[in-house]
């Protein structure tokens, strides 16, 4: 019997936000593109929170923008509810999160997809991945059609093998009941891929006609909307906006989760995959936090043309009567009616060790990831990896040099590095925590940071990357003026010091010092400024972090440089460690096991010590003095 063969450039498995972002990528790029999905309604799906962004992942958004990538103008299309979250602190955790309707998020991002060249979409099951000699050839689906192509990058999400549980209730679907992918695991352990088994969970979803808002705290959006694309007029997101709701569990919730935590397959030995530690379920919350009286429970819109919400906090694979008795125990939610219930989800992912930073395997050319499918979770983490594999996938295809991203650059790099060096036992999630150099990574100059990155790439127009350019210059030029403008202790100035509770000056100064105190702004000081020019608010927004946290930044600038130094001496391609004699047992099996790139991933990798770092330097030393 005959079967369907077609040839593309790339095969993109999975159209989850990995997957959008990789296929996006690839296809603008000009290389044929074929995306695979179970089903093409679950395009963009967010299974879980409706939301993008919050604090670390809002960063991932604007860097994801700022090389070409679509969540950031998704979102902004199809937002209900905007805030900028941690705005009481300095400017490096400031991030955006941003209540998404989803079926709209999902519809807009279809459309998108449906309406880029070089793009197709395909409603089937991957089955197989062909290999020849330690090449992908292209995938095989479950009707035995067979699709090559010169790469294939693999974005399964939550999909592989995927079952759901609560109580004693088990459904192999994968998240919301949809179609598992239950094939693919087999294919990809023959050609030595190493899998994990990883669990996540998700809240009831209820009807917002049972809940009783009168008993909760509202929690409204900011007045003045951020957006979280470069490319978005800020005109554009000055919405009218859907409000969320605060309650919060109490004894009574809690007592009723301890008593049923041997009915819950958490506990009970059900659930074989290791869940996220940074996004308990209640259950684990009541347990390991037994000295909370009670915990936070967001309750948020699914979108304006629906009257599902979801319960933020409240997470549990406990049965569906517990549930029942759980939720009505919050206040607000007395007489609550679920729409879906609350489930824990298992499935299969990848160690990323067995990746480099590109997200190409190790073992098999031309084979890419991204993804939860990677080890990780949230939706944001997703679409940076899908970016980046798809970025990469093109210009493996093309003979161009890879993206690298490194800690110091972005978010996303600290992401992929942590993941590719570091041994993840649970679903990876960022932190702002994570990043070392934060107070350079910030949400606000992600353009200024990679957009031209975006733009070698061909992911960024000229129009957007000669803004870029000018940006630059007019926070530069801005920055040099304000710090050799003089300011005398005369009545006008001490009259805005007064207003806005600054001390008054004894002496003269300079317009940057002023900016420097934590009670004042550059555009707080516009009115004693008289040459001050006409300026758009992302580059006065610069000049005034600039100036403001000048002595860190620079501080930071010159830690950079040192781990730069690192970073630049580049390791050889599949290097045999043993050779190196003085090195430690576990450093050499370590080393062969990891193949870093460079001394710097080296010196990340668990198991390596300084010591060992000192003598791969020795080593690099000679061998390069005998070439």
């Amino acid at each position: 019997m005959p079967y369907l063969s077609e040839e593309y450039d790339i095969c993109v498995v999975g159209a989850g936000h990995a997957g959008c972002e990789a296929a996006l990528a690839c296809a603008r790029l000009g290389l044929q593109t074929i995306m695979f999905t179970v089903s093409v309604e679950s395009i963009a799906l967010m299974p879980c929170n409706p939301n993008i962004g919050g604090s670390s992942k809002g960063h991932l958004v604007r860097e994801i923008d700022a090389l070409g990538g679509q969540m950031g103008i998704n979102i902004d299309k199809t937002f209900i509810q905007s805030k900028m979250l941690n705005v009481s602190k300095g400017p490096a955790v400031h991030s955006l999160r941003a209540q998404a309707d989803k079926s709209e998020y999902s519809r807009h991002m279809r459309q998108t997809l449906e309406n880029t060249d070089c793009l197709t979409i395909r409603q089937a099951e991957v089955t197989e991945l062909l290999v020849e000699d330690g090449t992908v050839k292209g995938v095989k689906t479950f009707s035995g059609a067979s699709y090559h192509s010169k790469a294939v990058i693999l974005c399964t999400g939550t999909y592989l093998k995927s079952r759901c549980l609560y109580g004693d209730v088990i459904n192999y679907t994968g998240p919301g009941g949809l179609q598992a992918a239950n094939y693919l695991s087999e294919s990809l352990k023959e050609n030595g891929i190493e899998l994990l088994r990883f669990k996540t969970g998700t809240p009831a979803r209820i009807d917002k006609r049972s809940v009783d808002f009168s008993k909760m705290e509202e929690q409204k959006g900011d007045e003045t909307v951020v957006s979280f694309s470069f490319t978005t007029d800020p005109k554009d997101v000055q919405i009218d906006q859907v409000s969320c709701w605060l309650t919060y569990t109490n004894q009574n919730t809690h007592e009723i989760i301890r008593e049923n935590l041997d009915r819950s397959p958490l506990y009970s030995g059900m659930i074989e995959g290791t869940g996220p530690r940074y996004c308990p379920s209640i259950e684990d919350k009541v347990v390991k936090f037994s000295d909370k009286e009670r915990h936070q429970v967001f309750i948020e819109p699914e979108g304006l043309y629906t009257n599902e919400m979801y319960i933020g906090g409240m997470s549990s694979s406990l049965p569906e009567d517990v549930q029942y008795k759980m939720y009505q125990s919050v206040a607000g939610l007395e007489h609550v009616k679920i729409v879906r219930n609350a489930y824990a989800i298992e499935y299969d992912c990848i160690d990323p060790r067995q990746l480099y930073p590109t997200l190409e395997f190790k073992s098999i050319k031309g084979l890419f990831s991204g993804g939860q499918f990677n080890g990780s979770s949230g939706y944001e983490e997703a679409a940076a990896q899908g970016l980046v594999a798809g970025i990469n996938a093109a210009m493996f295809l093309k003979g161009r040099e890879p993206l690298v991203l490194d800690r110091s650059t972005s978010y996303i790099g600290v992401l992929i590095d942590d993941l590719v060096t570091k041994e993840n036992r649970e679903p990876y999630r960022m932190m702002t925590s994570r990043a070392e150099y934060r107070l350079l990574l910030r949400q606000d100059n992600a353009d200024l940071r990679l957009s031209k990155i975006g733009y070698e790439i061909g992911l960024i127009s000229k129009e957007r990357y000669d803004w870029i350019v000018e940006k630059e210059r007019l926070v530069q030029k801005e920055v040099d003026r304000v710090n050799h403008v003089s300011l005398g202790a005369n009545a006008a100035v001490q009259k805005l010091l007064e207003e806005h509770c600054s001390t008054p000056l004894k002496t003269g100064t300079t317009l940057a010092e002023l900016i420097r105190r934590p009670e004042l702004s550059y555009d707080d000081l516009a009115e004693i400024d008289k040459e001050r020019p006409e300026l758009p608010y992302d580059v006065r927004e610069q000049v005034n972090i600039n100036i403001k946290y000048d002595g860190y930044i620079k501080r930071q600038l010159k830690q950079v440089k040192e781990f730069k130094k690192l970073e630049n001496k580049k390791l050889p391609e599949n290097f045999d460690y043993s050779q190196v004699k003085s090195l430690r047992i576990e450093a050499k099996q370590k080393l062969n096991l990891y193949q870093p790139v460079n001394v710097g991933q080296a010196s990340r990798i668990s198991g390596v010590s300084p010591a060992d770092i000192s003598v791969l330097l020795v080593y690099l030393e000679q061998m390069y003095r005998k070439k």
